[in-house]
């Protein structure tokens, strides 16, 4: 077969996953009318969940406080300090595993584990709170506590379902003779990576000790995570869902934007979306991160075999292949004629051609989960920047494997945002990923209050 980038942008097109299908000014305006339905409690792809913590402007010098990170299977603890300058120093830190990963854990058992590894930190002199970054599915309260909703597959520990996460550990520590009177915050990953880019980023952008001559702080910070999952953050001065208005202390909002509704969607994405274990949920996200990239891509490429768009000796082994890990393919597109891996195994050396062409076919899926994680993040942009003047910059701190390293996301993301950010006037912004952005987010988030 001959490359051929018309035949292969038509097809695109014809199923409709495209990214030209989509205005992407149309596009952050339809993000942004979901963001205010579902502040106001309405019908909406977006719930909007209150975070019921502020954003930290300025930490006082010489804090220390107590960071939990529980994600995945693994446990982190670690002693926070913050300079005179403002800058998290992390000392101490400590790691098991996460309890419910070797086996089942009751209640008790599942606190008392978390509670040994914060104890020897702890017994290290006092802190002025504990921030808690708990990435698994809760309901925020209004005093910061998190009502467990579920745990994910790696977790076994069922009875923690419906439990008071902050209260649990206070218990705990106390069963350890630990008499610990002061807050314990908690958090998920998108809210902690928001406060880790307030305290990391700084407010210019450049790495460097800067003087405030014009009496204000720096801009406010999005929080993006652009990894397995995604999702964004953002500081909103008004929640008429639980009657919050607050135009000088805003709250930190979770958009959930995974969830949000895609309107121009395509068969091959219906058809892949039936295959999954929650059908009609987390639209965006399965057009933009790495949980279901690799299995869309293989989706779409089965159906491009079956049209004869591509054609090469070992299409049926393709056709056969039951899934494909975005990690895989990632490293397939990053060398292609290393002939390596379940896909790059699949061609001869006399077939560039057919190569190519699976190229330009990921290359179209990557721009539109690009174009579509951009619009998320422009919209929460949107909704913060029309209070803050240009020497202020709106910070957009961001984490996530698929935004680092999956081949042209970073680039592309990158390009729409500038694009939707600056179209018809400018709008300042700095865009950087943070390192530890669980640690240090729960470190500042114990100190919001």
């Amino acid at each position: 077969m001959s490359f051929n980038t018309e035949e292969l942008s038509e097809f695109a097109r014809f199923y409709g996953f495209h990214y030209d299908s989509q205005d992407p000014m149309a596009l952050v305006h339809d993000v942004l009318i979901d963001m205010e339905r579902g502040l106001k409690g309405q019908k909406s792809s977006l719930p909007m969940i209150p975070s019921y913590i502020s954003p930290v402007s300025r930490i006082q010098a010489g804090r220390t406080v107590l960071a939990l990170d529980a994600g995945g299977t693994n446990l982190r603890a670690s002693l926070v300090h913050f300079d005179e300058k403002g800058k998290a120093l992390a000392e101490g830190t400590v790691k098991t595993s996460m309890p419910g990963t070797k086996g089942r854990a009751g209640e008790k058992e599942f606190f008392d584990e978390i509670a040994a590894l914060a104890a020897g930190l702890l017994e290290k002199g006092p802190v002025k709170g504990i921030g808690f970054t708990f990435s698994y599915p809760m309901e925020i309260t209004s005093d910061a506590d998190g009502i467990l909703m579920s745990f994910s597959k790696e977790v076994d520990a069922p009875e923690l379902v419906g439990k008071a996460i902050g209260r649990g550990l206070r218990e705990a520590l106390g069963r350890r003779g630990i008499d610990y009177g002061g807050p314990i915050v908690m958090l998920n990953d998108t809210v902690a990576t928001l406060l880790s880019g307030m305290v990391k980023i700084p407010s210019d952008g450049e790495d460097k000790e800067t003087v405030d001559r014009y009496g204000v702080e720096g801009g406010p910070v999005i929080g993006c995570i652009l990894g397995t999952g995604f999702n964004t953050a953002y500081p909103e001065k008004a929640i008429p869902k639980i009657g919050f208005e607050s135009a000088a202390g805003r709250q930190i909002v979770v958009c959930e934007t995974g969830n949000f509704t895609i309107r121009c969607r395509g068969s091959l994405d219906f058809e892949y979306d039936a295959t999954t274990k929650n059908p009609g949920a987390y639209t965006l996200e399965k057009a933009t991160s790495g949980a279901y990239l690799g299995p869309l891509t293989l989706h779409i490429l089965k159906q491009a075999v079956k049209d004869g768009v591509i054609r090469f000796k070992k299409s049926e082994e393709l056709l056969a292949m039951p899934s494909l890990e975005t990690r895989d393919f990632n490293e397939f597109q990053h060398n292609p004629l290393a002939a390596e891996g379940p896909v790059g195994g699949l061609f001869g050396l006399d077939e560039r051609d057919a190569l190519a062409a699976v190229q330009y076919l990921a290359s179209i899926i990557t721009e539109r989960g690009a174009l579509l994680s951009a619009a998320a993040v422009a919209a929460a942009v949107r909704r913060v920047r029309e209070d803050v003047p240009p020497f202020a910059p709106v910070r957009i701190a961001i984490e996530g494997t698929t935004y680092m390293i999956y081949k042209g996301m970073r680039r592309a993301m990158d390009a729409w945002l500038h694009l939707m950010l600056t179209r018809g006037k400018p709008c300042p912004y700095i865009i950087s990923p943070v390192e530890q952005a669980s640690l240090f987010g729960a470190a500042a988030a114990a100190l919001s209050g």
